[in-house]
């Protein structure tokens, strides 16, 4: 009897063990729960530095469950490709324009209509805005995808190996857009050829001359080394663009509240850092260009944002006069 009794012990006592070590096996999981977080931008770039402080906080954050890894500078692919990434599940957090989001969800691609924002500081309030909040309900409920930060890229400016004064001076000039249409917007309007091409090829197309010019943030044009290969930089600002940060529905959807409130607040402030950088490098950036030897002329803005107004009117490319409005209210 006792003998029985003894292995009954020993059988409880082995099974409590194994289901012990099932738990604590399950939590090593979980600890070491290992995350993909892609973009396109430069390890020199505020998008990545600041990105790698958010993977390390939200570690310390959610006391090591999360690990995750940055990838930048397309290593997991071009900005199409990690875009959908997020709902192919092969990465879990990207940062990207949301023009590439509006394909699927196309309300989005307002924020590239040209001249919309005054600043940076517009950007930043519309991304704190009802309307913007009411669109990225609208795409989780569509995609699965939370946005949960903007970041501010930078006023867009053009670069050419020529240059020019007006929106006349652009007719003809081939030049490197993303390929979405509201950055061909500005190009089309002037009479210009914008051609697509993706980000890491933008520098040997430039240098080879597949393309004559192309148009970014100052910022930008300084980490891609666009100065290198080109002339002349127009200060345009046609477009103020901004990042989200993304998380992917697969990744989303399993967070508790507080782990969604960690990831929520850690890549806001990251956000906040990140455009700060920016802002800061921006006033910097033109006296520099022009002691590297380029031509920094300011343009008559206003023969751009009347090509635009004619050529390419908000309406006409699938956005609201009430989001165009909302967005002008945003302070």
């Amino acid at each position: 009897m006792s003998k029985r009794l003894t292995l009954k012990t020993l059988a409880t006592v082995g099974a409590f063990a194994v289901g012990a070590m099932t738990v604590l096996g399950s939590t090593a999981v979980q600890a070491q729960q290992k995350l993909k977080w892609a973009h396109v931008y430069e390890t020199s770039e505020p998008f990545h530095t600041e990105s790698v402080w958010a993977a390390e906080e939200i570690k310390k954050r959610s006391n090591g469950k999360f690990d995750i890894q940055v990838f930048p500078a397309s290593t997991l692919g071009k900005e199409t490709d990690i875009n959908q990434g997020l709902t192919l599940g092969t990465v879990d957090m990207i940062i990207s324009g949301p023009s590439f989001a509006a394909r699927t969800y196309p309300r989005f691609g307002i924020a590239y209509y040209p001249f919309i924002f005054r600043d940076g500081d517009h950007l930043i309030a519309y991304s704190k805005s009802p309307v913007f909040q009411e669109m990225v309900s609208e795409f989780r409920t569509r995609t699965g995808i939370q946005v949960t930060a903007y970041t501010y890229y930078g006023a867009r400016h053009t670069t050419a190996q020529k240059a020019f004064t007006n929106c006349a001076g652009m007719k003809g000039i081939k030049i490197r857009v993303p390929d979405v249409p509201a950055y061909r917007a500005t190009p089309e309007a002037c009479g210009a050829n914008p051609t697509p091409i993706a980000f890491a090829e933008v520098y040997l197309a430039l240098q080879n001359g597949t393309v004559e010019a192309q148009e970014n943030p100052l910022t930008t044009i300084e980490a891609k080394k666009f100065f290198e290969v080109q002339k002349a930089i127009m200060l345009t600002g046609h477009i103020v663009d901004g990042l989200t940060t993304q998380i992917a529905p697969h990744v989303w959807n399993k967070l508790s509240d507080a782990e969604k409130k960690i990831f929520t607040d850690v890549t806001q402030e990251a956000a906040v850092r990140a455009s700060a950088k920016v802002k800061a490098r921006e006033a910097e950036l033109v006296d520099e260009f022009k002691k590297k030897g380029l031509q920094v002329v300011q343009v008559d803005r206003k023969s751009f944002q009347d090509a635009v107004l004619k050529n390419k009117p908000l309406t006409g490319m699938g956005f609201t006069q009430s989001d165009f409005d909302k967005i002008q209210a945003a302070k």
